[in-house]
């Protein structure tokens, strides 16, 4: 942690060498831009195709109690990002995380919308926001913290990394097919986000690989989340 905040707090020196204020920014807009550009229309058509093709009702209820806690995590990313924005600076850092935490939020508020249009024609009740969350574990765990631009990026890299894992174990217990697709397609997309904010990390200097593994799951968990 010290050597991050050294590294960071010498930003400006280096930033002359290899990342001027207009580079940081940029990384950062293209980032955000990048996750924004993931968008789910084909999913949204398989979802819409669905109810044409229903299953027996034991299987609509199975696939909206799965879809339901699958909710429950967009709206707690969503709250998370909200939250979080407010505790960020305006620095070039904070800027930077900012965009591609506005853009991961904006790809969440998709998948919250679609899966409560879904869970609907299933004939569930969709799961409501709180208002607001506990990130507690994640704090305690060190996976994160509220105290700067680049913890706060950590936290959302964990959280971001624990959606990728939900949605590839659960979408395994859904009966639908177009379902498990979409399911398999938005975990993808969550993947997407954790790596976007390795890469952001990387843009601002830090050592490391974006992609750490080729798989991301329990198992390699540990390599994903970045510890404060």
């Amino acid at each position: 942690m010290d050597q991050e905040r050294e590294m960071l707090s010498d930003v400006s020196a280096r930033r002359a060498k290899h990342w001027s204020r207009r580079n940081l920014l940029r990384t950062g807009a293209v980032v955000g831009a990048a996750a924004t550009a993931i968008s789910i229309p084909a999913i949204v058509k398989q979802v819409d195709a669905a109810p044409a093709q229903k299953p027996k009702n034991a299987n609509n209820a199975n696939d909206a109690k799965v879809l339901n806690g699958a909710l429950f995590y967009e709206h707690q990313a969503i709250w998370a990002y909200s939250f979080a924005a407010t505790k960020l600076t305006s620095t070039d850092v904070g800027k930077a995380v900012l965009a591609v935490a506005l853009a991961n939020q904006a790809d969440h508020q998709k998948h919250r919308d679609t899966l409560v249009t879904v869970i609907k024609q299933l004939g569930g009740t969709p799961v409501a926001a709180q208002k607001q969350y506990d990130l507690s574990s994640y704090l305690k765990a060190g996976e994160g913290a509220l105290d700067s631009d680049v913890n706060i990026a950590k936290l959302a890299l964990a959280l971001e990394t624990d959606a990728a894992i939900a949605y590839g174990q659960e979408a395994a217990k859904l009966k639908t097919p177009a379902l498990i697709t979409a399911g398999a397609s938005i975990g993808a997309v969550e993947a997407s986000h954790a790596t976007l904010i390795r890469s952001a990390f990387k843009a601002l200097g830090v050592d490391l690989a974006v992609i750490p593994v080729p798989f991301i799951s329990a198992d390699t968990r540990s390599n994903w989340v970045l510890k404060v």
